[in-house]
């Protein structure tokens, strides 16, 4: 008897990442109500027909990618400021220009961000930003996956911060859950050398209330490690300590100056970290830790930052870079792996936002968050090595198709989602 399903990818190569290291050469993902139905080789595909079906011939389907760390409308800001260190880059060249923004050109910016990711194989991704509810509606149109927080500072003014957390509480009210479940949103204190004592604690007090996430950057330079120590006698990491702050359900971006001591901390309180290895080169603010991190247990994911300090949202440059800047850190060759790569944009990242059972891997009744990589192409052959090509050789253009909550996206490389051209129409319109 013949089994109807939604969508049918046939005759393709499945990279599951769970389990570790299982390849299907020749199979099919059969997709429903949003969910993988099933998968498995071709010769077990049985009486499934799909009211759509989509030739894998010569591709590799595997998670989507994940992205733990942006600021999506920062597309607009791709390529200013260039050469300048953390704090001047912020207090000169970016802050200024972000004070300008509207709503509208927050919803362009996070659209363009959003025809990017899709473009380069991003599924899902973490952001933070101002004016949020424009970052909101993008998702919304763009059939993208979103954990969507607005960034807190209140640089001591106990007026500010009562804005602040009048603004987030409403921002969650409104948009968690919103588009199906694509979007929910998160707490997001800025960071502990921009927010106040009082801040960081009632935004720990918010998420829990809430039952969300917390997301923040920490430790990202020298420069804010020692302002720390000098306000507060303690490091970052410390000083969160001290306040409770730290759990598994924070989110920490680059973690990139941490002490021994500050890294086994992390890992005990269950804190997953994003790693921003291209942020972290072009600002020169210095390589994180990740192998001391994964050593002692800490679960560690990518993210690319904003287009103002990457410049572009390719997460398989990122999964690349993060793998080469831990073996020239250490001038160790095993540093990282490119498995170790692939499983901190997928399943790690999953892990890290607590939707390990939606998405993060190909399973059965999991989210169909998917992606079609063309391995036909000169870069990636001969095939010698799946996860080596995709990690070392692969790039966001070799995506061809990309499948979010079951919908289709992109389709062997057209975006089906969203106007291409009009997007790059209204962003270049927006020039700051």
């Amino acid at each position: 008897m013949r089994q109807e399903v939604d969508l049918l990818i046939k005759n393709v190569m499945i990279l599951p990442v769970v389990p570790k290291g299982s390849v299907i050469r020749n199979g099919f993902i059969a997709i429903s109500d949003g969910k993988i139905k099933d998968f498995g080789p071709m010769e077990k595909m049985s009486n499934l027909v799909g009211k759509e079906v989509l030739s894998g011939k010569g591709m590799c389907a595997l998670p989507g990618l994940i992205n733990t760390h942006t600021h999506a409308p920062m597309t607009l800001l791709r390529g200013v400021g260039d050469g300048l260190p953390l704090d001047k880059w912020l207090k000169e060249a970016i802050w200024p220009r972000e004070a300008k923004l509207s709503e509208e050109d927050i919803y362009w910016g996070t659209m363009l961000a959003c025809l990017e990711m899709i473009m380069s194989g991003t599924t899902c991704f973490v952001d933070m930003y101002l004016k949020e509810d424009g970052v909101a509606k993008a998702v919304l149109d763009s059939g993208l996956r979103a954990f969507l927080s607005y960034g807190m500072i209140d640089l001591g003014s106990e007026e500010k911060r009562e804005q602040e957390l009048k603004i987030t509480r409403d921002f969650v009210k409104r948009w968690h859950g919103a588009g199906e479940g694509r979007i929910r949103c998160m707490i997001a204190p800025h960071a502990p050398y921009t927010c106040s004592k009082e801040l960081l604690l009632a935004s720990k007090a918010m998420a829990d209330e809430m039952k969300i996430m917390l997301n923040i950057h920490l430790s990202e330079t020298k420069t804010e490690v020692q302002k720390i120590k000098e306000l507060t006698g303690m490091r970052p990491v410390e000083y969160l300590e001290s306040l409770n702050f730290l759990g598994p359900n924070v989110l920490a971006a680059h973690c990139v100056w941490l002490s021994n001591e500050e890294i086994r901390l992390l890992a005990k309180r269950g804190v997953s970290v994003s790693h921003c290895p291209s942020s972290n080169a072009k600002l020169g603010s210095g390589i994180a830790p990740v192998k001391e991190l994964i050593s002692e247990g800490a679960n560690v994911t990518i993210g690319t930052d904003g287009c103002a300090s990457n410049d572009d949202l390719d997460m398989f440059e990122e999964m690349r870079l993060a793998c080469f800047l831990q073996r020239v850190r250490l001038l160790d060759p095993t540093a990282m792996k490119a498995l170790d790569a692939l499983e901190m944009a997928t399943i790690n990242a999953a892990h890290a936002l607590k939707i390990e059972k939606e998405i993060g891997s190909i399973e059965k009744g999991k989210k169909a968050d998917i992606i079609l990589v063309n391995l036909d192409v000169p870069r990636l052959v001969p095939l010698n090595d799946l996860v080596s090509n995709l990690v070392f050789s692969a790039s966001g253009n070799n995506v061809k198709s990309v499948i979010v909550n079951g919908r289709l996206l992109m389709k062997n490389g057209k975006v089906l989602s969203m106007e291409e051209d009009r997007v790059l129409k209204e962003a270049c319109s927006r020039l700051l």
